[in-house]
């Protein structure tokens, strides 16, 4: 083997680094996450830095990368070429055709994205400094590259400055949470409270106020030894009062001041006026996003609002603990209520209260109930059945078999959901109902 030889087959060797090193630079750098590079250089990491630059001019990266990359190639097939004519002849074109379509493929394209698309956080932070002195090599021939592609671009009124994005940053976030929970990288608690913060620009707060059905009220009419009596026996520190029927309320009474009151008059619980110790009630609209109604709550100092729809009517009641749990879940003290609204079944379903919110059994469940259309089970149901049913009927829809348990009147008070285990089919297809006997 001749010297000349032996300096093209060491040039064609480097040039295959070269493509090896751009292949994967541009997969990596491409594929990286650019929260955790704003994470990381936020943390004072410099290689960071560098990436979420590059990052910053796309073009300018990708131009100087396949410039770079192609030209390696090129020179490495060329040269590669001049060796093989010279062992073989003229049939040398075609053994280094084949050799060097194998060896670029598989060591210079297939093997170093593999690597880069595996790592690519780790790969990006490696060559982010040797990558940014190339492309600042290159800078003036990746903007002419870039004029002439732009040019092209605009020729065919390609619209250069419109960037359209599938996903709104919240469903991205959600999407990449959903994901590495997944992947066992972030467990369901925490994947629960991101997703329950981010939904509260999308919920209401009729999405998770008390009915008025549950409220726990008291009427001012009565004599005030029968209301201390009641609030005294209510698990509630703030209890809305109405004035001849339920939905004109009035006041709301604030446990602390009523035994403020009481002890002020020495204990003397026919001396207490209701009327003067109750809070003015505020009315929020059912239609208030719960993040709004959150800063709302913060700005009044009060953690309690009734809640009215477009008629002025009473629909019931959200607090400041209502939000929180939609972020944190259940949050329960040494007064709250046992609550009893979810039995699991050693078959695998469940029984729930009809009144049962879809969002609470959808958290506790991991299961994906729909919630656009109703708040509660009973309301899904009846939805989805288009009418009310009776005790003992049977729904089967979005992969579940929903049974009627109980009813009291117009109101279906207990079910058991039975999840399916075939595959579930989209809900216009697979709705179906039917009657036990």
């Amino acid at each position: 083997m001749t010297t000349p030889e032996i300096l093209s087959l060491s040039a064609v060797l480097i040039c295959l680094v070269a493509s090896f090193f751009f292949s994967g630079s541009e997969t990596a750098l491409t594929a990286s996450s650019r929260a955790r590079m704003t994470a990381l250089e936020n943390g004072g990491d410099r290689r960071a830095k560098i990436v979420n630059e590059l990052m910053d001019k796309r073009e300018q990266l990708i131009g100087a990368i396949l410039l770079g990359n192609n030209v390696a190639n090129i020179a490495a097939s060329a040269l590669a070429t001049g060796v093989m004519l010279s062992w073989f002849g003229e049939v040398g074109v075609f053994y280094a055709t084949a050799v060097m379509t194998v060896v670029v493929v598989v060591f210079s394209e297939v093997l170093p994205k593999t690597i880069a698309i595996n790592h690519p956080d780790r790969v990006s932070l490696i060559v982010a400094h040797p990558i940014s002195l190339f492309v600042k090599f290159l800078g003036p021939v990746t903007l002419a590259i870039e004029a002439v592609v732009n040019g092209i671009l605009r020729i065919f009124r390609f619209k250069l400055d419109a960037t359209e994005n599938v996903l709104t940053g919240p469903e991205e976030l959600r999407g990449a949470v959903d994901f590495l929970h997944s992947e066992g990288e972030v467990v369901k608690d925490d994947r629960d409270m991101l997703g329950g913060l981010l939904d509260l620009r999308e919920l209401e707060v009729s999405d998770v106020m008390i009915h008025r059905t549950k409220m726990a009220t008291i009427n001012a009419d009565d004599p005030p030894e029968k209301i201390v009596s009641e609030v005294l026996a209510s698990a509630y520190t703030r209890l809305p009062i109405w004035r001849e029927t339920p939905e004109n309320i009035v006041g709301v009474l604030h446990v602390k001041d009523l035994l403020r009151e009481l002890n002020a008059v020495g204990g003397d619980e026919s001396k207490i006026d209701i009327d003067a110790i109750a809070l003015e009630p505020w009315f929020v609209p059912d239609t208030t996003t719960l993040a709004a109604q959150l800063k709302a709550f913060r700005k009044r100092k009060t953690h309690f609002a009734l809640v009215v729809d477009e008629y002025g009517e009473v629909m019931g009641l959200v607090t400041l603990e209502d939000i929180i749990e939609e972020i944190v879940g259940d949050i329960s003290d040494e007064h709250d209520l046992p609550m009893s609204g979810l039995r699991p079944q050693a078959d695998g379903s469940v029984t729930v209260d009809g009144g049962m919110p879809i969002r609470d059994l959808n958290r506790a469940m991991d299961w994906q109930l729909p919630d656009e259309e109703a708040t509660t089970i009973a309301g899904l149901v009846i939805h989805e059945a288009q009418q009310i049913p009776e005790a003992g009927q049977i729904f089967t829809f979005y992969g579940f078999r929903f049974q009627v348990l109980r009813k009291n009147r117009n109101r279906i008070t207990a079910m058991k959901i039975t999840p399916l285990k075939k595959p579930v089919i989209p809900p216009e297809e697979a709705k179906s109902s039917e009657r036990a006997a």
